[in-house]
Parts: C-alpha cells; structure tokens; sequence
C-alpha cells in the first residue's frame, strides 16, 4: 500500500462532535496515563491484537499496531443502514448533477427530501445520462432512476420534462424537488411545473409546519404559502444526510419515454476563456498567495489546466492579481467544484470565502497551515517544482488523448 498520509475529514469532523452517535466509536483507545501521584499506569487489557487462531497477541515493535513505528489507520466509520422495503410515498428529487457529479446544493436538496419522506417514505433520485457518482447511499438516496439515451444528452429540456412525465405517471410522487440553480434545475422545474399545471413554490429555503418559504423582493423578503407538491429549493434548504447510509436501489420506467420533437438545438460547448469567467461563477479556480514565488510558472499552470485565477489578499496587495482577483470575506465568495490554493495559508477570511467550494486542495510547504486543514487534497512541497510537474503531466495527457484519437 502506499505510505502517502490520507485525510478523511469526515472523520476527524465527528471525533470533534461529542453530539454525534458514531464520536465515542471515533476516539482513539487510552492505553497509558498518568495517575494521581505521577506514576504512569498501563491498560494491559487495551494492548495487542487478536491473531488468526483467536489468541491475543503483544506486538511490542508497534509495527502491527501502527504505534510508534507506523501512522495508525484511518478508522472506517460504518453507519447505519436506512432501508424502506415497501414505500408508502415517493418523494423525487433531480439533481443537477455538475460535471455527473452531485453538488452541495445537490446534497442540501436531498437533505430536504429525508425530511419530506420521514421513515415511511423514499427518496427517489432521478439522474439524466452518465454520471460519475458513487455516493448515492450516503447522500440519502433510497432509490436511483437513471433515465440513459442520446435523446437526454446535452441541452434537452424538453426531453427531459418528457421524462419526468413518465416518472410522474408511474411512481406518482407525493413532492417533486429540483434545485432553483442557474445549472438547468431552475429552468427545467419551472418547464415542469407548466407541463404538470402545477404552481410551484420557487427560491424555497426552509420548509416547515406544511409551509415553504421562499425568498421574495430581491432577496430581502420572506414569502410563506402552503406546502407545494413542486418545490425548487435554494442552497442549504436544508442539512446534508450525514448520520445514515441509504440503499440507492436501481429502478426502472416501465415504459418508454417518447421522443419529443425538440425545438432548440444543441450546438454543444463553446470553448471560453477562463480569464473572461466571474469568479464567483467559475467551476475550476487556481489561486495564488504568498508562497507563490514565480508568478510566470503560476500563469503557465493556470492556462495549462484552464482554471480561472484567483489569488489571496497577500498577493493583491503585493500587486501580483488584480483586485477583481480576490478570494474571501474582504473580496469575492466562491462556490467552485475545485478550488486550488497554491501557497495560501488560510487566514479565516480567505477561509470564509471558499467555504461552499465543493472540494479544495491545497499545495504549502507548511503541513499545519489551516489551509492544509481545509484541504480534501494537500500536497506538501515547493510550489515552482509542484506546477512544473503539474504542467508536464497535463502535457502527457493530452498527447496521450491526441494519440488514441487519432
């Protein structure tokens, strides 16, 4: 196996939650302490390991418990399992599913429909064409409908509401959820709602006593109005699942969709200069901060990977990036799918605003810098010889892609 240091923040997060079930299963065994007059005191009972013939054994090296010669393991943490054998109701919900992944906001949209469903009914998923997730079961899906074809593929809205028709019609779900996002949830739900002749509760981020209330007035006011049976949620609706795992059972439409006669044709993707993207609308950013000592390198590896830069209050301030540059609190709040700290330390500000970035990794050459504590990914080592084979792999790839095309 590799000796590469792997970070599971999940756990981490519950061996500091005291309220959460699974955090006495998180902390790690007291085998020495000292006792009232100084003297260290053992848990002979607490030391070993259990050998293959059922005696257990002393490994006094430490080398099979991972003490003082090895890194211990990471404790896998195995949660309950929620099962709804025979639904009394469906609640559906349709992800966006970014880059055939679920997002944040994904996850707060099933969050809300375990709400919704209770311990009687189940949470069906319905995903348009390939995808790369596999963490249905811990993100609360109890049943998974994957609606494949050519015909779901690119910008088809009004193929797909022809879907969703025929999800309707044969599981007949109590409510429909869809994120009200600007990645097609919002337009597709409201298509939907037009299709279904239902009235839709929009902008919805709580829902509670049999009422949603929605953003209203810009923003600056609340709108409450009886439960809807079509709900486009806002981001952080509502808490992510995270204390269950759920069964995300395969299930299929007993008919055929039909084939709409679309009347918008896809044209595909338009490519787009990266520097031309908002940063609080790009999908990939690569940010830069004091560490950063060669600033062309840093711009070389940025148009290698196609990422939007950004860059600390250090770096704007030291008049690398431009102001518009700025990630944080005191600058612009992201939401990016990857965001790519190289040399930033994470002061809370800048640690503010990468707060609903999906997954973030960072690159120092301090590994207890609050960034690398942030980090799903951290890569310790000099930035300039880190880029430089970050760029020479890139390269690789995409040769190597050119020859299999060809």
């Amino acid at each position: 196996m590799s000796d590469i240091i792997r970070r599971d923040p999940r756990a981490e997060w519950i061996a500091r939650n005291r309220l959460h079930p699974l955090h006495a299963a998180m902390q790690p065994a007291q085998h020495s302490w000292m006792g009232p007059n100084g003297i260290i005191r053992k848990n002979l009972h607490g030391i070993g390991f259990i050998g293959p013939n059922g005696i257990k054994r002393i490994d006094r090296s430490g080398a099979q418990q991972g003490g003082a010669v090895k890194r211990s393991a990471t404790v896998e943490v195995q949660l309950p399992l929620h099962q709804v054998p025979a639904p009394a109701f469906y609640i559906s919900v349709v992800p966006d599913m970014v880059g055939g992944r679920l997002s944040s906001h994904d996850r707060d949209l099933l969050g809300l429909a375990h709400q919704l469903a209770g311990n009687d009914g189940a949470v069906l998923a319905v995903v348009f064409g390939e995808h790369k997730e596999n963490a249905f079961a811990t993100a609360g899906v109890d049943r998974l409908l994957v609606l494949e074809g050519e015909a779901f593929s690119g910008y088809a809205p009004e193929q797909r509401v022809q879907g969703l028709r025929a999800v309707d019609n044969q599981f007949n779900p109590r409510h429909w959820l869809l994120p009200d996002s600007r990645s097609g949830g919002g337009e597709l739900g409201r298509r939907f709602a037009a299709a279904l002749g239902e009235r839709p509760a929009t902008r919805v981020w709580q829902v509670k006593d049999q009422e949603c209330i929605g953003r209203a007035g810009a923003g600056l006011q609340d709108l409450a109005r009886p439960l809807a049976r079509l709900i486009l949620a806002a981001a952080e609706c509502a808490e992510p699942v995270s204390e269950t795992r759920h069964e995300a059972l395969s299930v299929e439409l007993s008919t055929t969709v039909a084939r709409s006669l679309s009347r918008i044709e896809d044209l595909g993707a338009v490519a787009v200069d990266p520097a031309a993207i908002p940063m609080a609308e790009a999908e990939f950013i690569f940010s830069g901060g004091n560490g950063v000592k060669d600033w062309a390198l840093f711009h070389e590896t940025a148009a290698a990977l196609g990422a939007t830069e950004g860059a600390s209050r250090v770096a704007v301030d030291d008049g690398f990036m431009a102001r518009d540059r700025q990630v944080g609190a005191s600058g612009t709040w992201v939401t990016a799918r990857v965001y790519v700290a190289v040399g930033i330390s994470g002061a809370i500000q800048h640690l503010q605003g990468i707060g609903a970035c999906d997954k973030v990794v960072a690159i120092n050459l301090d590994p207890g810098c609050d960034m690398i504590k942030r980090a799903d990914l951290s890569v310790i080592g000099e930035s300039a010889e880190i880029l430089q084979a970050l760029i020479e792999a890139v390269a690789a790839y995409r040769n190597e892609a050119k020859r299999d095309a060809a």
